[in-house]
Order: structure tokens, then C-alpha cells, then sequence
């Protein structure tokens, strides 16, 4: 080394930073949407129903009509206050052989128009439609009723991108694999071709078409393109089927080669991107059968283009005069099926044998709730309506209970699983406080807090009253209190904005014996509005009794965890051991300047040991380092007592 000043870089202290808690799941059946396969990640209702579509009521195949309460759960959780949000559709097909069966569909058939004149100084000789061997079919990507869609194809032309030259013809304005209609003559005659580019030369030519057009040979080429819309089913504010507002998918090309912008490639069952598969909900069918012997890869855009539209549409496509119905295809499709009632097994997800119309084998065993055993920053999860077991008007009510049931414990079994999670759970509808009592008395779960009663709210379309499930209500509170105080603070005697009344009003000697089994009440307040009045969950053990204490505990665990990922390999020895406890005592100081944790001075509120007495020469040789921490956590002030006795005032002279 040579003379002079030398500067080195030391490493500072670790820190922890804190994991989110205000993240979470709903499982549980919906309009439309994927299901398997990632959850996506939600900010907002309008998010959701992009995707997963509104809150229509469901109809099941089996047990007839039934709210859309993960719609209307996903509203309430942001209305409260959620901010983040995982969904997975659960869904039980009416054909489980043929998953495709519950999507809606349709068949494109062109219909044949009458031949105009084009701008050209010879009549255009035009072939008849494509024959019904080449028909094409637009299904639904996705199942359910919501896919009874009406989609719109409309071709576009573009202006003539012919140039003479003095070196000839050429084109501008295109790009290779765009489709073209290029008109020779005389006679004028028309069809479709595909733009390519010679590599060496750079050259464009028209290849494709029943027959070779050179560009000395064109009198004109218009670039054409497919602009597809779709409109979905809903209904208006009188509860009457109705369409929505026109949704423009895209303008898209007819060759499968132009990879981004191929019809037939976006509206593939499995499209290129997770984008195009969320937001484009269909399909294009039937390319195999596209004449015989099939097209070759330059004819196929012309194949596409003419099964969609026919020959007559494209043709004239070019003509300003030309009615926009002329050049328009417009299908509805039918037959969208909202499948069966789901139970245990859709809501639990299958890893095996799992199938729908995707049939993608990454995304296929990511179904129901395995689908969130992937993603780590869930805190919360909700099974919208899963209580009621999906029973419907008139069905068997015992099966349904024993259904929702299974539901709640399967859900609470996932959070025990993933640790660091807690459910929110509600009750079946329509439940007397004596029969809560039993309901609760079947599960016991450090790891789930349940809710009575139901809430009322308004309904997004209609406007009309009705009961909903709390727990996604819950779920919302529980990350707006996150938010604004912090997990440590118990998620009771808060507003629940959403709430215009409960289907059961609760009096104090009721919430006495509900609070006093676990059960988290819902109640009126004249002045303060619709409170959270509970904050307990339904584990037996007192030690965590309180949801606020389950939940911040889960937030400690997970953020050490997180926090010393580094620790692993190193040399374990008391140089990494003093720097464990320096970090973990640091995370935990800031814990307590925050009034997290209970002390009038650090030393009381938490201790960090991590040295040879907390371990074992066999611990040392089984290469295992072992931090004991312990914490005292702030309990809320659940009962609030003061005394008061009387007091004879005394006058200043006496003694």
C-alpha cells in the first residue's frame, strides 16, 4: 500500500424494519376471473372489478340464486379503510371433465353484405364469405355468467401506403407482419396479404393471398387492423339485464407472428403477458380449422381476417361512404354457467388434480387458499360469505351450516399454517345469541377472531338494503386502525363507516355473554353510530385472548424473522451473537417509544438474551443459535372501572 490516505468502509449496525400487517386475502366465488393461478394485487373496488366483474347477484346451478358477497365484501374492505387486498376466485365446475363447458360462448359466422364499388377505376372482383368450415369461436376466457358478453369487431382501414418511385413502388408506414388489403388489376382485384421484409435488402413485398401481387402490380394497399370491443352483462338501477358501457380491448393485427399485437395471439386462452390474460376476458377459437389444406403462416392473417369478416366487409373496408355496421361484426355470447355452490374442497384448492380452461401447469396448483401460501405479506384473511355455506332459498340449511363451517376452519387452519396470519370470521345469517354461543363453541383458534351480527348497507347498483357478512367489513377496520394507531392497538370501538343498520340490535346483557365467549358484537351507540365493540379471539387461552395482542405478536415474530435472514451462515459465535441482541434490542426500543409495549423504562418493557446461556454445547455443535426475547405487551383496556365514594367536605378551621 502506498503512502497517503486510505478510507474504508464499515458496516453500521442492522437494523429491523417492520412488515406490513394491513394486507389481505378474500377467497371465495365471484362474476368472472381467474381460478388458479398468482393472486394479483388490488388497490382499489375499481380494480377488482375489472377483473373479477360487479356485484350482480350469482346464480349456481344447484342451489340457485345468492349474493355476491366477495363483491360486495372487496367493497367494504376499501370503504373501511383497506388499502391492499389478494383475491382468489373459488369455483366448482358443473362438468369437472369439461371445465370449459361453464364459459360462454359463441360462433362468428360473417354475414354477407352487398358488394359496393370501390374507388378504383374497374369494378373489384369479390369471392363469396368464409364457408361455415371456417368459422371462428369467441368464448369467454373465464367462467361464469358474467361472460354472457356482447363483443364487437370492427375492421379498420387504414390510407393507401403505396409510394411510387423512381426505383418503383414501395411502401411506407407499415411494419413487417402487418395485414394489408392490396388491390391489382385490372381487373381490380382484392385480397389479403401479409407485409414482409427482405433482411438483406430491406425491401417490403406483399406476400400471401391466392395469388403473388408484386408491388409494380398494386394499385393500392390499405393496412387493416380489428378493433374489438366488448360490453358486460349487468343490470340497471331497476334490477332489469342490461349491457355496460362499450370496453375497447385494443386494435389488433390478424398475423400471430406480431407477437404483441396478433389477435389471434391476445385472445389465446393463455395470452403472452399476465396483463393481457387479466384484462382482455376472451378468446378466439377455431384457428386450426382454418381452410384445408390448411393456410400456410403468410396466409393465415388473410384466413383470420376473412373468417371474421368476410370478403365483402374487407373490401370495402377503404370506402369512406361505407356504413360502420357494414364493417362491424357483433356477437353475444351465451351459456356463461356460475357453476356450482362452491365447498371445503374449492376453498381448501387442489394441488393435484385441478383443472380449467386455461390448463396452464405453473398456474393450475395455485388454487383457493394455497393460492396465498406464496405470497408473504398477507396478515389477513377472509372468506367472504363462506359462513352460510351458499345454501339456497329453500335448501338444506343443516348441509349449509356444516358447509360454512368446514369453510371457517379451513381458513383458520391456513393461518395457523402460515403463523403469522389471523382470519376474520362471521356467522351464518339470522342467528339468535344463544345459538352464536354454540356456533362459537365448536373451534377454538389463537389465529381467528369471529363477528356477530351482520351489518346492513346499501347495495353499489341498486341502491337497495341489504345484510352482508362483517368479516371483510372487519378485515377493512382492522388495516384502517393499523394505519392510523398501529397493529399494538386493538381493532374495537371503531365506526363502521359502511354499516346503515345490523340485523340484529345487541343490548348489554347479550354482548355480557357473547364478549364472554369470544364473540366480537356489532353494536349501536345513539350519538356515536355503529361501533366495533369486541376485540377477542376465540382461543381458550387467555394468554391470547385479545386480537389486538395475537395480531402484534404476529407482527414482532415476522419482522425478527425478516430482519435477521442475514444471521444464517454466519460464525456463530459470541462476536454475531452480541450484534443479534444489539438489533433485535434496537427494533424493540423503537417499539416502546412508540407505546407498543408496557414499561416506564425499556429494561421493563422487553429484555433480548442471546449468549452462551442460551445455549447448549449440543445447540452449538447442531449449529443452531437460539435469541430469547421477551415482551410486554399493552392489553386494551377492555373493562374500565372507576370507584367512586362519597366525601364529607370539611371546613378550613376544623381539625
Amino acid at each position: 500500500m502506498a503512502p497517503g490516505v486510505n478510507i474504508e468502509e464499515i458496516p453500521g449496525p442492522r437494523t429491523i424494519d417492520g412488515v406490513s400487517t394491513s394486507t389481505a386475502a378474500f377467497v371465495g366465488p365471484c362474476r368472472f376471473g381467474p381460478t388458479s393461478g398468482r393472486p394479483e394485487l388490488l388497490m382499489s373496488y375499481l380494480d377488482f372489478a375489472r377483473t373479477y366483474g360487479d356485484a350482480v347477484d350469482l346464480t349456481f346451478e344447484d342451489n340457485g340464486q345468492a349474493s355476491n358477497y366477495l363483491a360486495l365484501g372487496v367493497k367494504g374492505f376499501f370503504d373501511e379503510g383497506g388499502g391492499r387486498l389478494y383475491v382468489m376466485r373459488t369455483f366448482a365446475h358443473t362438468s369437472p371433465g369439461n371445465p370449459a363447458a361453464d364459459h360462454a360462448v359463441a360462433t362468428i359466422v360473417p354475414t354477407p353484405r352487398p358488394t359496393r364499388t370501390p374507388p378504383t377505376p374497374t369494378t373489384q372482383t369479390t369471392t363469396p364469405p368464409a364457408s361455415p368450415a371456417s368459422r371462428l369461436t369467441v368464448r369467454a376466457r373465464f367462467p361464469g355468467r358474467a361472460g354472457n358478453m356482447r363483443v364487437t369487431f370492427t375492421v379498420r382501414a387504414g390510407k393507401n401506403v403505396l409510394v411510387p418511385s423512381t426505383a418503383g413502388p414501395t411502401l411506407t408506414r407499415v411494419r413487417e407482419y402487418d395485414a394489408v388489403w392490396g388491390l391489382a388489376g385490372p381487373p381490380a382485384m382484392g385480397d389479403v396479404y401479409v407485409v414482409r421484409r427482405d433482411a438483406l435488402t430491406g425491401d417490403w413485398t406483399l406476400a400471401g393471398g391466392r395469388a403473388p401481387l408484386s408491388l409494380a402490380d398494386a394499385i393500392a394497399v390499405h393496412p387493416i387492423t380489428v378493433l374489438v370491443e366488448v360490453q358486460h352483462p349487468t343490470v340497471d338501477p331497476q334490477g332489469l339485464p342490461a349491457f355496460g358501457p362499450a370496453q375497447a380491448l385494443g386494435t389488433f393485427g390478424f398475423d400471430p407472428r406480431a407477437v404483441r399485437t396478433g389477435i389471434s395471439t391476445v385472445l389465446a386462452a393463455n395470452p403472452p403477458t399476465g396483463e393481457q390474460a387479466l384484462t382482455v376476458p376472451i378468446a378466439l377459437e377455431g384457428l386450426d380449422g382454418l381452410g384445408s389444406p390448411p393456410p400456410s403462416a403468410d396466409q393465415l392473417p388473410g384466413a383470420i381476417a376473412t373468417a371474421l369478416f368476410g370478403e365483402t366487409a374487407l373490401a370495402t373496408a377503404s370506402v369512406p361512404s361505407n356504413p360502420l355496421a357494414e364493417r362491424q361484426v357483433v356477437v353475444t355470447l351465451d351459456h356463461g354457467s356460475d357453476g356450482m355452490a362452491p365447498g371445503g374442497a374449492q376453498y381448501d384448492g387442489d394441488p393435484i388434480s385441478f383443472s380449467d380452461y386455461q390448463n396452464d401447469p405453473t398456474a393450475l396448483p395455485s388454487n383457493g387458499l394455497l393460492a396465498f401460501e406464496s405470497i408473504d405479506d398477507i396478515s389477513i384473511v377472509v372468506a367472504p360469505g363462506g359462513s352460510t355455506g351458499w345454501v339456497g332459498a329453500g335448501g338444506d340449511v343443516t348441509r349449509a351450516a356444516q358447509t360454512g363451517q368446514a369453510i371457517n376452519s379451513l381458513v383458520i387452519m391456513h393461518c395457523e399454517k402460515m403463523r403469522y396470519r389471523v382470519a376474520a370470521l362471521d356467522t351464518p345469517s339470522q342467528l339468535l345469541p344463544a345459538d352464536v354461543v354454540s356456533y362459537r363453541s365448536k373451534r377454538s383458534s389463537t389465529h381467528a377472531a369471529l363477528y356477530y351480527p351482520w351489518i346492513t348497507v346499501s347495495h353499489p347498483i341498486d341502491g337497495s338494503r341489504l345484510d352482508v357478512p362483517p368479516a371483510p367489513y372487519m378485515a377493512g377496520i382492522w388495516a384502517r386502525t393499523d394505519s392510523l394507531r398501529g397493529v399494538s392497538k386493538s381493532p374495537a370501538n371503531e365506526v363502521v363507516r359502511s354499516a346503515l343498520g345490523l340485523e340484529t340490535s345487541l343490548n348489554k346483557s347479550q354482548q355480557d355473554l357473547l364478549n364472554a365467549q369470544g364473540v366480537n358484537c356489532l353494536r349501536f351507540f345513539r350519538g356515536r353510530g355503529f361501533l366495533v365493540w369486541g376485540a377477542r379471539t376465540i382461543s381458550d387461552d387467555p394468554e391470547w385472548k385479545y386480537v389486538g395482542v395475537r395480531r402484534y405478536f404476529a407482527y414482532l415474530e415476522r419482522s425478527i424473522d425478516a430482519g435477521t435472514q442475514w444471521v444464517v451462515f454466519e460464525d456463530n459465535g459470541p462476536s454475531l451473537w452480541g450484534t443479534v441482541r444489539q438489533t433485535v434490542e434496537n427494533f424493540l426500543l423503537n417499539e416502546w417509544k412508540n407505546g407498543a409495549v408496557l414499561g416506564a423504562k425499556p429494561e421493563q418493557a422487553f429484555f433480548v438474551r442471546c449468549d452462551a446461556s442460551t445455549m447448549t454445547a449440543e445447540d452449538l455443535d447442531n449449529d443452531r443459535l437460539i435469541c430469547v426475547i421477551g415482551v410486554a405487551v399493552v392489553r386494551p383496556a377492555e373493562f374500565v372501572i372507576f370507584r367512586i365514594g362519597q366525601w364529607t367536605a370539611r371546613r378550613p378551621h376544623d381539625p
